[in-house]
């Protein structure tokens, strides 16, 4: 499907597919009710900080984010064959403090770990320094590129031994983005990927490759990962410029079976998401956005309950803000080093920083308790119209045209489906209509 969808993308370059990068559940059930609105490929992909052999943060193994979604997607009637699972950053990131042989080793494994475990998209990022690495010095390019091909190695082992009659993964190369987790907010402003260095990794990648006798998976190598020119952090946004990526963009057509693979495309406009892909970022990844709606959901709902239920001797409030920042303090570990200044700036970022680092707390055991607690509120009392105006006006409004149920948890799938609505229009997808635009139409083999 990814193959098609790519080749579709260089005889049209209005085509395009977004990858959900996240593990969350209601992000997940969103996506879901997004692609089979659209009739449209859902691809999800988990980071290796996020999903590894050892839990990662969310506590989930390639074997366990699988039944997770396909789970989801057997609850709304997606159908396996519409999904697209797979791994990002896969490396060893999650393992840096190691010398590199232990590292990789690990690394290796979480890639034969995803393969086996279905996923069929795997971005191969070795650029992580390892404990013995040169410190004061980029990894140099040529030890990337055969790390890179170690661990396309590794995959291709795990698929030939899996007998699972499913495809051969296709491969996505190169890192031009921060590491796993965001930017942080002192790091400089990124610029373009420079030209030489996108043409020098595929070169240097495929020589890796072809040293390893994996010319064939060379063959599957649909996207790499450049530097668009956009960013985002703790209160600032970098729009797409594309007259800056206009070379950029054209030394891609020279390059018959290859896109751009765009990563931190989180909150840019509905109309630069469709300029990326016209200028063939035609792999959109998006994660913290969708979680950043997610809190936005939470917290207009929990101002609603306030207003709504305070004072009713029947009801225990949520208090949802305060139990996720109690978490964040407890925990800082996740937050610290990407806020910066006194406190009351640190405590208006925890909560609404594009970075959005709450991400990692809605897991924690309070908070999800939390959450629970104010479903259970206002699904009991179901709030009036009145108040849900005041703080989700829109979701307010879909209400009265029955787009959408008066249930808490409809509401905030909702929200995030505000945003996933953007990235469908941006690669062609057409919610409602007959086909569900050209892109979905690739996915039924029309």
């Amino acid at each position: 499907m990814l193959a098609e969808i790519v080749a579709a993308h260089k005889c049209d370059k209005l085509i395009g597919i977004y990858s959900v990068c996240s593990a969350h559940p209601f992000v997940l059930e969103a996506a879901v009710q997004q692609a089979l609105a659209d009739g449209s490929p859902l691809l999800v992909e988990s980071t290796s900080n996020q999903v590894n052999q050892e839990g990662g943060y969310t506590g989930l193994t390639p074997a366990a984010f699988r039944a997770l979604v396909y789970g989801l997607a057997d609850r709304f009637g997606l159908p396996h064959e519409r999904v697209i699972l797979g791994g990002d950053h896969l490396g060893p990131n999650p393992w840096h403090s190691q010398p590199a042989s232990s590292a990789m080793a690990k690394a290796c494994t979480l890639v034969r770990d995803c393969v086996l475990a279905g996923h069929s998209k795997i971005h191969l990022d070795a650029s992580m320094r390892c404990a013995d690495d040169p410190p004061h010095s980029p990894l140099a390019k040529a030890v990337m590129a055969e790390r890179a091909a170690g661990l396309c190695l590794a995959a291709e082992e795990a698929h030939s031994a899996s007998r699972s009659g499913q495809a051969a993964p296709h491969y996505v190369i190169g890192t031009e983005v921060p590491p796993p987790g965001g930017a942080q907010e002192h790091e400089q402003t990124p610029t373009v990927t420079a030209m030489d260095d996108v043409q020098d990794t595929i070169e240097r990648t495929e020589a890796a490759f072809r040293r390893r006798g994996l010319a064939a998976a060379w063959e599957r190598v649909i996207a790499v990962v450049v530097q668009p020119g956009i960013e985002f952090g703790d209160d600032r946004l970098l729009a797409y410029d594309r007259q800056a990526a206009v070379r950029l963009s054209r030394l891609i057509e020279a390059h018959p079976r290859l896109v751009f693979e765009a990563h931190s495309t989180d909150y840019q406009t509905r109309d630069a998401l469709r300029a990326l892909v016209e200028d063939h970022f035609a792999i959109l990844k998006v994660g913290p956005a969708l979680t950043f709606a997610f809190r936005e959901a939470v917290f207009a709902l929990a101002l609603v309950e306030t207003e709504w239920l305070s004072g009713r001797e029947e009801v225990e409030l949520s208090n949802v803000g305060r139990v996720l920042d109690a978490a964040m303090l407890a925990n800082p570990v996740h937050w610290r080093n990407y806020y910066a200044g006194p406190e009351h700036h640190l405590q208006f970022a925890r909560k609404y920083g594009y970075s959005d680092r709450s991400r990692y707390y809605w897991s924690a055991p309070d908070v999800d308790k939390a959450v629970a607690r104010l479903l259970h509120n206002l699904k009991r009392h179901p709030a009036p119209l009145t108040v849900l105006s005041q703080f989700l006006p829109v979701q307010a409004e879909r209400i009265r045209t029955g787009a959408v149920a008066n249930l808490p948890q409809d509401l905030i799938c909702d929200k995030i489906r505000s945003v996933l609505a953007n990235y469908a229009y941006a690669c062609g997808y057409r919610a409602g209509s007959d086909d569900g635009g050209t892109a979905a139409a690739i996915v039924r083999g029309r």
